[in-house]
């Protein structure tokens, strides 16, 4: 690991306060308003109790900022990718990249041969895409009057290729 290479561990409770902040500030790059950003607040929280109960890591850069996590639950008998987020300073470099190939690493780990669902923000399509998750509908939200069609994607780590570090 170099220095530019961030860490990833899984999440301690004490994180939910920086993990919530990480949510919002990332959220809040898209320019959505504010309004919206209150509203969302209750999916944005991450509590104590939330970190105990799923499968979350966080990347921290080698100052030991927290850069970015994402959050694994299963929903309705099936996994999903419940977060991802990376502060904005953080973004382009490669952290999202990081994080979702360790969810997909993850993932094989505790649950082989299961896929990861994933409803995403439209503006992050097409990185799920990139990554390899194929669009498989769509899921319709209304937001103060306001109708949002936000992708339904899947992603199946064993068929996916996944770079060699985590498949050794």
């Amino acid at each position: 690991m170099t220095s530019d290479t961030p860490a990833i561990r899984r999440a301690a409770i004490s994180d939910a306060s920086t993990l919530t902040a990480v949510a919002v500030e990332a959220k809040r790059h898209w320019g959505y308003p504010e309004a919206w950003i209150t509203r969302w607040m209750p999916v944005l929280t991450i509590t104590p109790a939330f970190i105990a109960a799923h499968e979350i890591f966080v990347a921290e850069s080698s100052g030991g900022e927290l850069a970015g996590f994402y959050a694994l639950v299963v929903e309705n008998g099936r996994w999903a990718l419940d977060h991802l987020w990376v502060k904005p300073a953080h973004m382009g470099h490669g952290l999202g990249r990081q994080l979702f190939e360790h969810a997909a690493h993850r993932l094989a780990k505790v649950a082989p041969g299961a896929t990861i669902f994933i409803e995403a923000d439209p503006h992050a399509e097409s990185f799920y895409v990139r990554m390899g998750a194929m669009r498989i509908g769509h899921i319709t939200r209304d937001w103060d009057g306001v109708t949002r069609v936000l992708p339904a994607l899947e992603f199946s780590p064993a068929t996916s290729e996944l770079p060699d570090f985590l498949t050794s």
